[in-house]
């Protein structure tokens, strides 16, 4: 069975954020997330679908959190989270975008931009 990968394109700012993310929308894959994973690559990163709320118990490197809703708008963005802590829930996000730390402010990303995703299937 392939796996899907997605791209996540911000058109309000003429940017992308993922060219090959995974998307965790197992109860199994949300929990693992990015567990593990040394480092990500440029265009790299996790969906998490459902999700409102992250930890980054046991990784190994801080990350960019976008909280975003069911109209794929950013509602919050939590720069540079580092390992060992516990986000604070954001009610209105229905899935989060976990990037490599740095990553938002690259894009440009800000709450209010609407992203588009477009599902792909893994090489």
């Amino acid at each position: 069975m392939q796996k899907k990968t997605v791209r996540i394109d911000n058109p309000s700012r003429h940017s992308t954020l993922l060219t090959q993310g995974r998307i965790a929308d197992s109860f199994w894959s949300r929990l693992r997330g990015l567990i593990g994973v040394r480092s990500l690559p440029p265009g790299g990163g996790l969906l998490i679908k459902p999700a409102n709320q992250v930890h980054t118990h046991f990784m190994a490197m801080a990350i960019d959190v976008l909280y975003v809703n069911a109209d794929n708008v950013v509602v919050d963005i939590e720069p540079a989270m580092p390992p060992w802590r516990i986000g604070r829930r954001r009610p209105t996000a229905h899935y989060v975008l976990e990037l490599p730390s740095g990553a938002a402010a690259r894009a440009g990303a800000a709450i209010g931009d609407r992203l588009t995703l477009s599902l792909q299937q893994a090489p």
